[in-house]
Protein backbone atom coordinates (compact mmCIF):
# COMPACT_ATOMS: atom_id res chain seq x y z
CA UNK A 1 0.00 0.00 0.00
CA UNK A 2 1.13 3.64 -0.58
CA UNK A 3 2.45 5.80 1.79
CA UNK A 4 0.31 8.81 2.20
CA UNK A 5 2.30 12.23 2.34
CA UNK A 6 0.01 15.18 3.36
CA UNK A 7 1.28 18.46 3.07
CA UNK A 8 -0.40 21.92 4.68
CA UNK A 9 0.72 25.06 5.38
CA UNK A 10 0.56 23.93 8.94
CA UNK A 11 0.61 20.49 11.11
CA UNK A 12 -1.77 19.62 13.66
CA UNK A 13 0.64 18.10 15.82
CA UNK A 14 -1.13 16.17 18.99
CA UNK A 15 1.47 17.54 21.38
CA UNK A 16 1.22 21.26 21.05
CA UNK A 17 -1.28 23.07 23.08
CA UNK A 18 -4.61 24.11 21.05
CA UNK A 19 -2.76 22.37 17.69
CA UNK A 20 -5.17 19.50 16.78
CA UNK A 21 -7.79 21.50 17.84
CA UNK A 22 -7.32 24.48 15.57
CA UNK A 23 -8.35 22.23 12.81
CA UNK A 24 -11.09 20.40 14.01
CA UNK A 25 -12.71 17.76 12.20
CA UNK A 26 -10.33 18.06 9.02
CA UNK A 27 -7.18 17.43 11.62
CA UNK A 28 -8.57 14.36 12.50
CA UNK A 29 -9.69 12.66 9.19
CA UNK A 30 -6.47 13.17 7.44
CA UNK A 31 -4.75 12.08 10.91
CA UNK A 32 -6.70 9.01 10.00
CA UNK A 33 -6.10 8.59 6.57
CA UNK A 34 -2.30 8.98 7.51
CA UNK A 35 -2.60 6.46 10.09
CA UNK A 36 -4.19 3.85 7.38
CA UNK A 37 -1.33 4.62 5.24
CA UNK A 38 1.85 5.00 7.87
CA UNK A 39 2.04 8.45 6.52
CA UNK A 40 3.55 11.96 6.33
CA UNK A 41 2.08 15.32 7.41
CA UNK A 42 4.46 17.99 6.51
CA UNK A 43 4.31 22.16 6.95
CA UNK A 44 4.96 25.30 8.60
CA UNK A 45 5.77 24.55 12.70
CA UNK A 46 4.18 27.88 13.41
CA UNK A 47 7.41 29.33 14.55
CA UNK A 48 9.78 31.82 13.19
CA UNK A 49 13.37 31.69 13.49
CA UNK A 50 16.09 34.30 12.05
CA UNK A 51 17.87 31.41 9.98
CA UNK A 52 15.76 29.79 7.54
CA UNK A 53 15.14 25.99 8.43
CA UNK A 54 15.60 23.15 5.92
CA UNK A 55 16.43 20.60 7.95
CA UNK A 56 12.54 19.01 9.05
CA UNK A 57 11.91 18.35 12.86
CA UNK A 58 10.53 15.07 12.90
CA UNK A 59 7.97 13.89 15.78
CA UNK A 60 6.26 10.60 15.56
CA UNK A 61 2.72 9.58 17.38
CA UNK A 62 0.50 6.78 16.52
CA UNK A 63 2.30 5.65 13.38
CA UNK A 64 2.50 8.70 11.68
CA UNK A 65 5.32 11.26 10.80
CA UNK A 66 5.26 15.23 11.64
CA UNK A 67 7.24 16.92 10.10
CA UNK A 68 7.91 20.95 10.49
CA UNK A 69 9.73 23.64 9.75
CA UNK A 70 10.51 27.20 10.83
CA UNK A 71 10.36 29.89 8.87
CA UNK A 72 12.11 33.34 9.14
CA UNK A 73 9.66 36.32 9.83
CA UNK A 74 10.20 38.03 6.62
CA UNK A 75 8.82 34.33 4.99
CA UNK A 76 6.14 35.20 7.60
CA UNK A 77 5.45 38.36 6.25
CA UNK A 78 5.88 38.10 2.85
CA UNK A 79 4.22 34.77 2.18
CA UNK A 80 2.04 34.42 5.21
CA UNK A 81 0.83 37.50 6.17
CA UNK A 82 1.47 39.04 2.65
CA UNK A 83 0.50 37.05 -0.44
CA UNK A 84 -1.63 34.21 1.17
CA UNK A 85 -3.52 36.47 3.21
CA UNK A 86 -3.37 40.22 2.02
CA UNK A 87 -3.78 38.77 -1.64
CA UNK A 88 -4.95 35.47 -2.75
CA UNK A 89 -7.58 35.04 0.11
CA UNK A 90 -9.55 38.51 -0.25
CA UNK A 91 -9.29 38.28 -4.64
CA UNK A 92 -10.65 34.15 -3.94
CA UNK A 93 -13.24 35.86 -1.57
CA UNK A 94 -14.40 38.11 -4.57
CA UNK A 95 -13.40 41.01 -2.54
CA UNK A 96 -10.98 42.97 -4.93
CA UNK A 97 -11.10 46.16 -2.71
CA UNK A 98 -9.06 44.75 0.15
CA UNK A 99 -6.55 43.17 -2.48
CA UNK A 100 -2.94 44.21 -2.28
CA UNK A 101 -0.90 43.43 -5.51
CA UNK A 102 2.65 43.94 -4.35
CA UNK A 103 5.52 41.95 -6.21
CA UNK A 104 7.64 41.57 -3.00
CA UNK A 105 4.89 39.50 -1.15
CA UNK A 106 4.58 37.62 -4.36
CA UNK A 107 8.37 36.97 -4.52
CA UNK A 108 8.18 35.91 -0.70
CA UNK A 109 5.40 33.78 -1.75
CA UNK A 110 7.33 31.61 -4.24
CA UNK A 111 10.11 31.70 -2.29
CA UNK A 112 8.54 29.95 1.16
CA UNK A 113 6.88 27.21 -1.44
CA UNK A 114 10.24 27.06 -2.83
CA UNK A 115 11.62 26.04 1.05
CA UNK A 116 9.21 23.81 1.33
CA UNK A 117 9.73 21.68 -1.81
CA UNK A 118 13.51 21.77 -0.75
CA UNK A 119 12.66 20.04 2.69
CA UNK A 120 10.16 17.99 1.58
CA UNK A 121 11.91 16.19 -1.17
CA UNK A 122 13.92 14.05 0.43
CA UNK A 123 11.32 12.70 3.14
CA UNK A 124 9.05 11.14 -0.32
CA UNK A 125 9.34 7.69 -1.61
CA UNK A 126 9.17 6.75 -5.07
CA UNK A 127 5.09 5.16 -4.50
CA UNK A 128 4.21 7.98 -1.95
CA UNK A 129 1.16 9.76 -2.73
CA UNK A 130 0.91 13.73 -1.97
CA UNK A 131 -1.84 15.62 -1.12
CA UNK A 132 -1.31 19.03 -0.91
CA UNK A 133 -3.49 21.25 0.71
CA UNK A 134 -4.70 25.20 -0.37
CA UNK A 135 -4.20 28.66 -1.30
CA UNK A 136 -0.76 28.72 0.75
CA UNK A 137 0.80 26.12 -1.17
CA UNK A 138 -0.50 26.23 -5.00
CA UNK A 139 3.18 26.74 -6.87
CA UNK A 140 4.51 23.45 -4.31
CA UNK A 141 3.16 20.85 -7.13
CA UNK A 142 5.42 23.15 -9.89
CA UNK A 143 8.44 23.11 -7.71
CA UNK A 144 8.22 19.43 -7.13
CA UNK A 145 8.13 18.48 -10.08
CA UNK A 146 11.39 20.19 -11.11
CA UNK A 147 12.84 18.15 -8.17
CA UNK A 148 11.96 15.35 -10.43
CA UNK A 149 8.98 14.56 -8.36
CA UNK A 150 7.06 12.08 -10.24
CA UNK A 151 4.64 10.79 -7.99
CA UNK A 152 0.94 11.07 -7.76
CA UNK A 153 0.07 14.47 -6.59
CA UNK A 154 -3.37 16.28 -5.70
CA UNK A 155 -3.92 19.21 -4.36
CA UNK A 156 -7.22 20.71 -2.48
CA UNK A 157 -8.66 24.75 -2.26
CA UNK A 158 -10.76 24.89 0.82
CA UNK A 159 -11.76 28.23 -0.29
CA UNK A 160 -13.66 29.62 -3.51
CA UNK A 161 -12.04 30.16 -6.85
CA UNK A 162 -13.48 33.31 -8.63
CA UNK A 163 -14.78 33.98 -11.65
CA UNK A 164 -12.05 34.17 -14.24
CA UNK A 165 -12.76 38.45 -14.51
CA UNK A 166 -11.44 39.21 -11.03
CA UNK A 167 -9.10 36.47 -11.01
CA UNK A 168 -7.17 37.96 -14.36
CA UNK A 169 -6.53 41.19 -12.20
CA UNK A 170 -3.93 38.75 -10.89
CA UNK A 171 -0.58 40.12 -11.63
CA UNK A 172 1.26 36.81 -13.07
CA UNK A 173 -2.58 34.98 -12.93
CA UNK A 174 -1.07 32.19 -16.01
CA UNK A 175 1.90 31.89 -13.92
CA UNK A 176 -0.11 30.57 -10.71
CA UNK A 177 -2.38 28.43 -12.98
CA UNK A 178 0.14 26.62 -14.68
CA UNK A 179 1.91 26.09 -11.53
CA UNK A 180 -1.31 24.75 -10.17
CA UNK A 181 -1.80 22.24 -13.31
CA UNK A 182 0.91 20.62 -12.10
CA UNK A 183 -0.92 18.10 -10.01
CA UNK A 184 -2.39 15.41 -11.46
CA UNK A 185 -6.29 15.58 -9.44
CA UNK A 186 -7.29 19.11 -8.28
CA UNK A 187 -10.52 19.48 -6.31
CA UNK A 188 -12.86 22.20 -5.18
CA UNK A 189 -15.50 22.46 -2.56
CA UNK A 190 -18.43 22.60 -4.83
CA UNK A 191 -19.71 23.47 -8.46
CA UNK A 192 -19.90 26.81 -8.68
CA UNK A 193 -15.73 27.46 -7.99
CA UNK A 194 -14.67 24.30 -10.59
CA UNK A 195 -17.03 25.66 -12.96
CA UNK A 196 -15.10 29.07 -12.35
CA UNK A 197 -11.90 27.23 -12.80
CA UNK A 198 -12.56 25.37 -15.54
CA UNK A 199 -13.92 28.62 -17.11
CA UNK A 200 -10.19 29.67 -16.84
CA UNK A 201 -8.39 27.02 -18.40
CA UNK A 202 -10.48 27.13 -21.21
CA UNK A 203 -10.20 30.97 -21.94
CA UNK A 204 -6.85 32.49 -21.06
CA UNK A 205 -4.85 29.25 -21.38
CA UNK A 206 -6.28 27.86 -24.11
CA UNK A 207 -6.88 24.42 -22.82
CA UNK A 208 -9.08 21.62 -23.98
CA UNK A 209 -11.34 20.76 -21.43
CA UNK A 210 -13.40 17.58 -21.61
CA UNK A 211 -16.99 18.54 -19.89
CA UNK A 212 -17.81 15.00 -19.55
CA UNK A 213 -14.87 14.00 -17.26
CA UNK A 214 -13.74 17.75 -16.33
CA UNK A 215 -10.42 16.37 -17.78
CA UNK A 216 -7.91 19.51 -18.78
CA UNK A 217 -5.31 18.70 -21.26
CA UNK A 218 -2.71 21.16 -22.16
CA UNK A 219 1.22 21.14 -22.44
CA UNK A 220 1.18 17.64 -22.78
CA UNK A 221 -0.31 17.10 -19.46
CA UNK A 222 -3.58 15.44 -18.57
CA UNK A 223 -5.59 16.76 -15.25
CA UNK A 224 -8.64 15.79 -13.72
CA UNK A 225 -10.29 18.54 -11.76
CA UNK A 226 -13.50 17.59 -9.61
CA UNK A 227 -15.50 19.09 -6.67
CA UNK A 228 -15.62 17.19 -3.69
CA UNK A 229 -17.92 18.71 -0.98
CA UNK A 230 -15.87 18.64 2.28
CA UNK A 231 -18.42 17.28 5.48
CA UNK A 232 -17.87 17.40 9.24
CA UNK A 233 -16.82 14.68 11.29
CA UNK A 234 -20.23 13.07 11.95
CA UNK A 235 -19.72 10.97 14.72
CA UNK A 236 -17.29 12.71 16.76
CA UNK A 237 -19.31 16.10 16.70
CA UNK A 238 -22.31 14.30 18.24
CA UNK A 239 -20.83 12.36 19.97
CA UNK A 240 -20.09 15.90 21.73
CA UNK A 241 -23.47 16.26 22.39
CA UNK A 242 -23.48 13.26 25.22
CA UNK A 243 -20.90 15.27 27.63
CA UNK A 244 -21.81 16.92 30.33
CA UNK A 245 -19.69 19.75 28.89
CA UNK A 246 -22.54 20.50 26.15
CA UNK A 247 -25.34 19.64 28.40
CA UNK A 248 -24.49 22.44 30.59
CA UNK A 249 -23.71 25.21 27.83
CA UNK A 250 -27.33 23.85 26.37
CA UNK A 251 -28.73 24.51 29.44
CA UNK A 252 -26.92 27.76 30.60
CA UNK A 253 -28.42 29.80 26.92
CA UNK A 254 -31.61 27.93 27.47
CA UNK A 255 -31.98 29.44 30.65
CA UNK A 256 -30.45 32.46 30.40
CA UNK A 257 -32.73 33.64 27.48
CA UNK A 258 -35.80 33.72 29.35
CA UNK A 259 -38.20 31.95 27.21
CA UNK A 260 -36.95 33.78 23.96
CA UNK A 261 -35.98 32.49 20.86
CA UNK A 262 -32.23 32.00 21.03
CA UNK A 263 -30.89 32.72 17.51
CA UNK A 264 -26.64 31.92 16.92
CA UNK A 265 -23.94 32.99 14.60
CA UNK A 266 -20.07 31.34 14.90
CA UNK A 267 -17.76 32.73 13.00
CA UNK A 268 -14.23 33.21 12.47
CA UNK A 269 -13.74 37.30 12.84
CA UNK A 270 -12.91 37.27 9.30
CA UNK A 271 -14.31 39.80 6.94
CA UNK A 272 -15.72 37.01 4.27
CA UNK A 273 -18.22 35.94 7.08
CA UNK A 274 -20.62 38.74 6.70
CA UNK A 275 -20.74 39.94 9.95
CA UNK A 276 -21.05 43.70 10.01
CA UNK A 277 -23.85 42.62 7.32
CA UNK A 278 -25.30 40.35 9.67
CA UNK A 279 -25.69 42.54 12.33
CA UNK A 280 -27.38 45.20 9.30
CA UNK A 281 -29.91 42.69 9.42
CA UNK A 282 -30.76 42.09 12.65
CA UNK A 283 -31.15 46.00 13.32
CA UNK A 284 -33.62 45.93 10.21
CA UNK A 285 -35.53 42.75 12.10
CA UNK A 286 -35.83 44.88 15.19
CA UNK A 287 -36.46 48.08 13.75
CA UNK A 288 -39.20 46.01 11.67
CA UNK A 289 -40.63 44.63 14.30
CA UNK A 290 -39.70 46.56 17.36
CA UNK A 291 -42.52 44.29 19.89
CA UNK A 292 -40.14 41.15 18.83
CA UNK A 293 -37.64 42.28 21.34
CA UNK A 294 -38.81 40.54 23.62
CA UNK A 295 -38.89 37.21 21.49
CA UNK A 296 -35.70 36.99 20.05
CA UNK A 297 -32.02 36.88 21.46
CA UNK A 298 -29.06 36.92 19.13
CA UNK A 299 -25.43 35.08 19.92
CA UNK A 300 -22.78 35.85 17.95
CA UNK A 301 -19.26 34.04 18.91
CA UNK A 302 -16.55 35.16 16.91
CA UNK A 303 -13.16 33.75 17.81
CA UNK A 304 -10.64 36.82 16.35
CA UNK A 305 -8.14 35.84 13.73
CA UNK A 306 -5.11 37.12 11.71
CA UNK A 307 -5.14 39.75 14.12
CA UNK A 308 -1.77 41.31 12.81
CA UNK A 309 -3.37 42.53 9.46
CA UNK A 310 -5.06 45.83 9.69
CA UNK A 311 -8.44 44.94 7.58
CA UNK A 312 -9.04 42.71 10.57
CA UNK A 313 -8.59 44.80 12.94
CA UNK A 314 -10.97 47.34 11.54
CA UNK A 315 -13.38 44.31 10.97
CA UNK A 316 -13.28 43.96 15.20
CA UNK A 317 -14.22 47.52 15.54
CA UNK A 318 -16.53 47.41 13.53
CA UNK A 319 -18.47 44.96 14.67
CA UNK A 320 -18.24 45.97 18.46
CA UNK A 321 -19.75 49.22 17.49
CA UNK A 322 -22.99 47.71 15.52
CA UNK A 323 -23.60 45.22 18.44
CA UNK A 324 -23.08 48.43 20.28
CA UNK A 325 -25.94 50.21 18.49
CA UNK A 326 -28.41 48.02 18.56
CA UNK A 327 -28.26 46.85 21.91
CA UNK A 328 -27.97 51.12 22.98
CA UNK A 329 -31.59 51.49 20.48
CA UNK A 330 -33.33 48.25 21.97
CA UNK A 331 -32.23 46.79 25.10
CA UNK A 332 -34.22 47.30 28.58
CA UNK A 333 -33.16 47.12 31.97
CA UNK A 334 -33.65 43.13 31.91
CA UNK A 335 -33.23 42.45 28.35
CA UNK A 336 -30.22 42.61 25.73
CA UNK A 337 -31.18 41.42 21.90
CA UNK A 338 -27.44 41.03 20.73
CA UNK A 339 -24.34 39.32 22.65
CA UNK A 340 -21.15 39.12 21.13
CA UNK A 341 -18.55 36.87 22.40
CA UNK A 342 -14.54 37.20 21.27
CA UNK A 343 -13.30 34.19 22.12
CA UNK A 344 -13.56 30.38 20.98
CA UNK A 345 -15.62 27.50 22.13
CA UNK A 346 -14.62 23.45 22.61
CA UNK A 347 -16.93 21.34 20.33
CA UNK A 348 -18.69 20.08 23.19
CA UNK A 349 -20.03 24.07 23.92
CA UNK A 350 -20.32 24.78 20.32
CA UNK A 351 -22.61 21.51 20.18
CA UNK A 352 -24.65 22.74 23.24
CA UNK A 353 -25.15 25.61 22.21
CA UNK A 354 -26.47 24.80 18.65
CA UNK A 355 -28.72 22.51 20.46
CA UNK A 356 -30.28 24.84 22.36
CA UNK A 357 -30.63 28.17 19.85
CA UNK A 358 -33.62 27.32 17.20
CA UNK A 359 -32.32 29.73 14.69
CA UNK A 360 -29.40 29.39 13.17
CA UNK A 361 -27.88 32.27 11.14
CA UNK A 362 -24.77 31.72 8.50
CA UNK A 363 -24.27 34.23 6.29
CA UNK A 364 -20.77 34.77 4.72
CA UNK A 365 -20.30 37.06 1.91
CA UNK A 366 -18.50 34.10 0.26
CA UNK A 367 -17.50 31.04 1.63
CA UNK A 368 -15.81 27.73 -0.36
CA UNK A 369 -18.08 25.61 1.93
CA UNK A 370 -18.94 26.63 5.50
CA UNK A 371 -19.28 23.81 8.02
CA UNK A 372 -20.33 25.75 10.88
CA UNK A 373 -24.05 25.01 8.83
CA UNK A 374 -23.30 21.58 8.81
CA UNK A 375 -22.64 21.57 12.47
CA UNK A 376 -26.02 23.30 13.43
CA UNK A 377 -27.43 20.79 11.15
CA UNK A 378 -26.16 18.14 13.17
CA UNK A 379 -26.74 18.83 16.39
CA UNK A 380 -30.15 19.48 16.24
CA UNK A 381 -33.15 18.04 18.23
CA UNK A 382 -35.07 15.26 15.74
CA UNK A 383 -38.33 15.98 17.83
CA UNK A 384 -37.75 19.48 17.51
CA UNK A 385 -35.25 21.03 14.76
CA UNK A 386 -34.47 24.23 14.63
CA UNK A 387 -34.23 26.91 11.34
CA UNK A 388 -30.72 27.14 9.09
CA UNK A 389 -30.43 30.26 7.30
CA UNK A 390 -27.47 30.07 5.19
CA UNK A 391 -26.07 32.49 2.11
CA UNK A 392 -26.64 31.35 -1.08
CA UNK A 393 -22.90 32.38 -1.53
CA UNK A 394 -21.78 29.75 0.80
CA UNK A 395 -20.56 26.27 -0.74
CA UNK A 396 -23.01 24.62 1.57
CA UNK A 397 -26.14 26.28 -0.28
CA UNK A 398 -25.96 23.60 -2.94
CA UNK A 399 -25.92 20.85 -0.68
CA UNK A 400 -28.21 22.07 2.46
CA UNK A 401 -31.65 22.86 0.37
CA UNK A 402 -33.73 22.74 3.25
CA UNK A 403 -31.88 26.24 4.78
CA UNK A 404 -33.92 29.33 4.11
CA UNK A 405 -31.18 30.93 1.48
CA UNK A 406 -30.82 34.75 1.80
CA UNK A 407 -28.88 37.67 0.15
CA UNK A 408 -26.12 38.63 2.73
CA UNK A 409 -25.77 41.28 1.17
CA UNK A 410 -29.37 42.81 1.62
CA UNK A 411 -30.52 43.73 5.33
CA UNK A 412 -33.94 43.24 3.92
CA UNK A 413 -33.74 39.90 2.66
CA UNK A 414 -31.91 38.57 6.33
CA UNK A 415 -34.52 40.54 8.28
CA UNK A 416 -37.98 38.53 6.50
CA UNK A 417 -36.09 35.54 6.63
CA UNK A 418 -35.04 35.93 10.21
CA UNK A 419 -38.91 36.41 10.78
CA UNK A 420 -40.05 33.51 8.70
CA UNK A 421 -37.58 31.07 10.81
CA UNK A 422 -39.04 32.17 13.80
CA UNK A 423 -42.64 31.67 13.40
CA UNK A 424 -42.10 28.29 11.14
CA UNK A 425 -44.50 25.87 12.33
CA UNK A 426 -42.77 22.67 13.46
CA UNK A 427 -43.99 20.56 10.48
CA UNK A 428 -41.98 22.64 8.05
CA UNK A 429 -39.21 22.90 10.10
CA UNK A 430 -38.89 18.75 10.89
CA UNK A 431 -39.84 18.54 6.85
CA UNK A 432 -36.52 21.01 5.76
CA UNK A 433 -34.20 19.29 8.61
CA UNK A 434 -34.59 15.44 7.55
CA UNK A 435 -32.85 15.86 4.20
CA UNK A 436 -30.23 18.19 5.90
CA UNK A 437 -29.11 15.81 8.31
CA UNK A 438 -28.73 12.70 6.20
CA UNK A 439 -26.55 14.90 4.22
CA UNK A 440 -24.47 16.12 6.63
CA UNK A 441 -24.38 12.35 8.61
CA UNK A 442 -23.76 10.26 5.10
CA UNK A 443 -21.40 12.91 3.38
CA UNK A 444 -18.97 13.67 5.80
CA UNK A 445 -15.51 14.21 6.41
CA UNK A 446 -14.40 10.96 5.85
CA UNK A 447 -16.47 10.48 2.46
CA UNK A 448 -14.66 13.27 1.55
CA UNK A 449 -10.85 11.90 2.07
CA UNK A 450 -12.27 8.22 0.48
CA UNK A 451 -13.50 10.06 -2.22
CA UNK A 452 -10.42 12.50 -3.24
CA UNK A 453 -7.97 9.57 -2.56
CA UNK A 454 -9.76 6.99 -4.52
CA UNK A 455 -9.00 9.46 -7.34
CA UNK A 456 -5.99 10.48 -6.73
CA UNK A 457 -4.81 6.53 -6.33
CA UNK A 458 -6.65 5.98 -10.16
CA UNK A 459 -4.68 9.01 -11.44
CA UNK A 460 -1.32 7.63 -13.83
CA UNK A 461 1.83 7.49 -12.30
CA UNK A 462 4.66 9.45 -13.13
CA UNK A 463 6.22 5.84 -13.31
CA UNK A 464 3.92 4.97 -16.08
CA UNK A 465 5.52 7.78 -17.87
CA UNK A 466 8.67 6.69 -17.92
CA UNK A 467 9.72 9.53 -15.24
CA UNK A 468 11.79 9.23 -12.34
CA UNK A 469 9.92 9.93 -8.78
CA UNK A 470 12.10 11.58 -5.88
CA UNK A 471 13.68 9.03 -3.65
Amino acid sequence: MSRLVVISNRVAIPTARGAAGAQGGLAGALNAALKDAGGLWFGWSGKESEQPSTEPHLIEADGVTMATIDLTPQDVAEYYYGYANSTLWPLFHYRMDLTEYERLTAIGYERVNERFADSVAPLIAADDQIWVHDYHLIPLGDALRRRRCRNRMGFFLHIPWPPTQLFVSLPYHQRLVRSLLSYDVIGFQCDEWLDSFLDYCRTELGADVDPSTNRISIDGRSVIAKAYPIGIDFDHFTSQGRTGEARQTAQRVLSSTRRRTAMIGVDRLDYSKGLPERLDGISRFFERHPDRVRDLVFIQIAPPSREDIDSYQQIRALLEQKAGQINGAHSSIDLVPVRYVNQGHSPAELYGAFHACKIGLVTPLRDGMNLVAKEYVAAQDPADPGVLILSRFAGAAQQLKGALLVNPHSPDDIAHNIRLALDMPLDERKARWKPMFECVRDENVQTWTRDILADLSAAPSGASKGLTAVH
